[in-house]
């Protein structure tokens, strides 16, 4: 049975960056989940327009990006900051979206999704909804996924909600599957992958794609 969760504790909408009380809330802490919204999938041509981030505290927030809009030092300043880990889903897409829209160098960082495919090798299903469900026991409303961030001054309550809810449960997620990655002895693997990530998000960028097959 879905655990259908309250709102969370502290929600907020930033135009163009965090603010300064935000920030330094966030720096206090030692993981954050992040995630974006982009106009599509290919880095350049498809827009950076909405960041949000979570904590364990359940304060979450949605920066949205405006257009032409190429730097937002607060949130570079957490994104690059070495004693926060960024915890994403498909991080490589993520990082490269934050490099792409903001010139911003993410590291350290955890993917779930690399995790899942480490550790729930008995499962295909490594998406964010059927991670969630699993691990967090909740399932997720993925019906905003498709759907125009660039009019981000006109952001819809549901795509907002939709936004936050992304990012909430990565970090309940990351706490299962880090037990599950050691239980296996495949922690230590895990975190070298991480480390391969703004590597693997760069080649993305700069369109080099299938550089390691034969």
């Amino acid at each position: 049975m879905a655990d259908p969760r309250p709102a969370p504790a502290e929600f907020a909408v930033f135009d163009g960056d965090l603010d300064a009380d935000w920030t330094e809330r966030y720096m206090k802490t030692s993981r954050l989940a992040v995630d974006t919204e982009a106009m599509g999938l290919i880095h350049g041509r498809d827009r950076l327009c909405l960041v949000q981030i979570a904590d364990a505290e359940d304060r979450v927030s949605c920066v949205r990006i405006g257009l032409g809009q190429s730097e937002a030092p607060n949130l570079q300043r957490l994104m690059e900051a070495q004693a926060v880990e960024k915890v994403f889903h498909f991080a490589r897409f993520d990082v490269a979206a934050l490099a792409s829209g903001l010139g911003l160098a993410v590291n350290p960082l955890f993917c779930t999704k690399g995790g899942s495919r480490l550790g729930r090798t008995y499962t295909p299903r490594h998406g964010l909804k059927d991670l969630v469900m699993e691990l967090v026991g909740v399932e997720l409303d993925k019906g905003a996924q498709s759907s125009d961030w660039g009019r981000v001054d006109e952001l819809t309550d549901v795509q907002l909600a939709y936004a936050a809810n992304d990012g909430r449960y990565l970090l309940p997620a990351r706490e299962r599957l880090e037990t599950m990655l050691r239980r296996e002895g495949r922690w230590d693997l895990a975190l070298r992958c991480f480390q391969c990530i703004p590597v693997m998000s760069e080649l993305d960028r700069l369109r080099f794609h299938q550089t390691f097959e034969h």
